[in-house]
C-alpha cells in the first residue's frame, strides 16, 4: 500500500510538472507565433515544440566542432541582409533574443538608450568571475563602481605601468627566441602567460613571473575556462563540471581576497607604496573606499566591509579574466595577420624603424623613457584595429524595454520588450552594406580621411562596445598589444603550422579515437578556409592555441 501511494504521488508530481511546463511552452510559443504571423524577421524553420533550438546546430555542422558559438550566429545573420536583425526563439534553453547587426539600431541600444544588461550576462560568466561586476551591473551600482575603478585605467595611471609592461614583453620576446627554429609551439600559451603577468601587476600589484614558471592563480583560471562552454554538451552535462568550477573559483577568490586585505593593511599602517611607484587598480580603489568610508571623526576604517570585499573581488576576477583572455587572443591573431599579410608586416617594420630607429635593441628603453612614442605608430594602431574588426573577442547583450522600438533595414518596427538584444560583433564588423570588402584585411581603412570609400562607418566598429559602457580595460589592452608588436614584429617571423600540429596529434591518438575518426570521416577544420578560427575557449582564442613555427627575422 505505501508503495502504491508513493508511485501515485510520483506520477501526480511528474504529471503536474509536465503539465505546467507544457502550459508555459504553449504561452511562449503562442506569442512567438503571433509575432511570426505579423512578419517579424525570424528564420522560417521555427516549430512549436523546439522554436529555433535546432537551428544553430544545423549551421554549426558546417563549421569546426570547436568553433565559437558566435560563428554560426554570424552565418545565420547572412540570411537577414534585408533587415539586419532577426528573432531567435531559443526558449527554454535561453531567453528569446533579437540578433542585431544594424549599426544605426545598435547606436540606439548602447548609446542613446543605454539599455541595461540582462540577467543572462551574469549567468554566462559567473563561474569565472564569481558574481556581479562591471559587465553585469546596471543603474547606480554600475555608476558607483565604474567611478571607483576608472582611475586605475586612466592614461596617467597606465603610463606608470609602461616600464613593467615593456619588461614583460621583453620576457615574451626572450621566450620566442628560445623557441626559434626548434619546432612547433602554441603561440597562444606564450601570449596568455604574458598578459596574465601584466594584468596581475596592473590590478593587484603582484609580480607572479608566470612567463618563467607556474602559479596557482592562472592555473585555476585556465581550468575554469576549459570547463566553461556555451553549447558543448560534453562539457555542459559533465557531472564534474560544477565541482571543478567551484573548487577553482574558491582558489581564485581566496587568493584575491588575501591580496586585497594585505594591501588594505599596508595602507592603513602607512606602509603603502611610495608616490613614485606605479599604483595598482586595487590600490587606487582602496584609497577611494577609505576616503568615502571615514566616520564622523574623519577616521579611516580599520576593517574592510564584507560587501565591499565581495564585490571588489568579483571586479578583480573580471579584470584578471578579461584583461588576460581577450588581450592574449588578439595578440595571437595579430601575429597570424602578420604571417598572412607580408606587405602589412613590412609596413609595420618600416614604421617601427622610423619611430624607434633601426637598432631594435634600444626600442624597449625608448618606450620606457618616452611612452608617447607609442601613439606615433599609426600604422601599428590601424593594424590592431583591423585585427579586432575581423576577430572581435566578445559579443554584447542588452535587455529590451517597453517602448524601445528598433527600425529594421527594410523599415519594419520591432518592439524590443521582453527580448535580449544581442550584438554579434562578427556580423556587424563584416556587414557588406557598410564595410567595403568586409572580409579583406585592410589596415589602411583606419588611416584614410572621411569621405574615402574605405573610411570606417559610424557605429559599425565595436570590439570594446560603444557608449558609456565601453570596456574599461580598452586603453590597457591597446597599449599592451602595441608594445608587444613594436618589440617583436621586427625580430620574429611567425608561420602557422597546423599541418605539423595535426601530425603530432595523430601520433598521440588512441585506437578508440582513430576508430571514431574513421567512422565519422574527416571533420570540418576551417572557417572561410582558415585554420586559425575563433574557438569556443573563453575569449575566442585561435583554434588549437595557434600552433606555429618561430624564426628569427633576417
Amino acid at each position: 500500500m505505501p508503495s502504491t501511494t508513493f508511485t501515485s504521488s510520483l506520477i501526480l508530481l511528474v504529471s503536474s510538472v509536465l503539465g505546467y511546463f507544457s502550459l508555459l511552452t504553449y504561452r511562449h510559443r503562442s506569442r512567438i507565433n503571433a509575432l511570426r504571423k505579423q512578419g517579424l524577421p525570424m528564420h522560417p524553420e521555427w516549430s512549436w515544440l523546439f522554436g529555433h533550438c535546432l537551428l544553430i546546430p544545423q549551421y554549426a555542422k558546417h563549421l569546426p566542432r570547436t568553433a565559437n558559438v558566435l560563428l554560426p550566429m554570424k552565418k545565420l545573420s547572412e540570411e537577414f541582409a534585408e533587415t539586419e536583425m532577426f528573432l531567435m526563439d531559443l526558449w527554454p534553453t535561453y531567453p528569446t533574443s533579437l540578433i542585431v547587426f544594424n549599426p544605426e539600431a545598435l547606436s540606439l541600444v548602447s548609446q542613446k538608450w543605454n539599455l541595461p544588461r540582462p540577467p543572462q550576462s551574469l549567468e554566462a560568466i559567473k563561474p569565472i568571475v564569481g558574481g556581479h561586476n562591471l559587465v553585469t551591473m546596471n543603474g547606480n551600482d554600475w555608476k558607483i563602481w565604474r567611478n571607483l575603478l576608472n582611475p586605475g585605467f586612466s592614461s596617467a595611471s597606465l603610463n606608470n605601468h609602461v616600464p613593467f609592461i615593456v619588461d614583460a614583453a621583453d620576457v615574451f620576446c626572450d621566450k620566442l627566441c628560445e623557441c626559434a627554429d626548434t619546432g612547433v609551439i602554441s603561440l597562444d600559451e606564450y601570449a596568455t602567460r604574458l598578459t596574465f603577468d601584466v594584468i596581475m601587476k596592473v590590478t593587484l600589484d603582484c609580480d607572479i613571473n608566470y612567463q618563467r614558471g607556474s602559479h596557482v592563480l592562472p592555473t585555476a583560471f585556465d581550468t575554469i575556462t576549459k570547463w566553461h562552454s556555451f553549447w558543448d554538451i560534453r562539457i555542459l552535462f559533465n557531472p564534474l563540471r560544477p565541482l571543478i568550477q567551484w573548487y577553482n573559483g574558491h582558489i581564485i577568490k581566496t587568493f584575491v581576497r588575501s591580496e586585497l586585505e594585505k594591501r588594505f593593511t599596508e595602507m592603513v599602517d602607512n606602509q603603502a607604496s611610495s608616490p613614485t611607484r606605479a599604483r595598482s587598480v586595487i590600490s587606487l580603489a582602496l584609497e577611494a573606499y577609505m576616503t568615502n568610508s571615514k566616520d564622523e571623526n574623519s577616521q579611516t576604517p580599520r576593517k574592510l566591509d564584507e560587501d565591499f570585499i565581495r564585490v571588489v573581488t568579483n571586479q578583480i576576477r573580471l579584470f584578471l579574466f578579461a584583461g588576460n583572455d581577450t588581450t592574449s587572443s588578439t595578440i595571437s591573431f595579430c601575429f597570424h595577420m602578420l604571417a598572412k599579410h607580408p606587405d602589412a608586416r613590412n609596413k609595420m617594420r618600416i614604421e617601427h624603424d622610423k619611430v624607434f630607429g633601426s637598432d631594435v635593441t634600444g626600442t624597449a628603453q625608448s618606450i620606457k623613457e618616452r611612452p608617447n612614442l607609442l601613439n606615433q605608430c599609426t600604422y601599428t594602431i590601424a593594424f590592431i584595429k583591423e585585427t579586432l574588426r575581423l576577430y572581435p573577442p566578445a559579443a554584447n547583450m542588452r535587455r529590451g524595454q517597453s517602448g524601445k522600438l528598433l527600425t529594421a533595414l527594410n523599415g519594419q518596427l520591432v518592439d524590443t520588450e521582453g527580448f535580449n538584444i544581442v550584438c554579434v560583433q562578427q556580423a556587424v564588423h563584416e556587414n557588406p552594406r557598410v564595410w567595403v570588402r568586409p572580409r579583406d584585411f585592410i589596415a589602411e581603412r583606419w588611416l584614410v580621411a572621411p569621405g574615402h570609400e574605405l573610411f570606417p562607418p559610424s557605429n559599425a566598429y565595436r570590439p570594446f562596445d560603444v557608449g558609456s559602457r565601453t570596456c574599461i580595460g580598452q586603453p590597457l589592452s591597446m597599449m599592451e598589444i602595441k608594445i608587444v608588436l613594436i618589440l617583436a614584429a621586427r625580430r620574429f617571423d611567425v608561420t602557422p603550422a597546423y599541418e605539423e600540429w595535426d601530425l603530432i596529434q595523430a601520433q598521440s591518438q588512441t585506437i578508440t579515437q582513430k576508430m571514431h575518426k574513421w567512422v565519422t570521416g574527416p571533420e570540418v577544420c576551417t572557417v572561410y578556409g582558415d585554420r586559425a578560427y575563433q574557438s569556443e575557449k573563453a575569449g575566442t582564442h585561435p583554434s588549437e592555441g595557434y600552433p606555429c613555427r618561430v624564426a628569427l627575422s633576417q
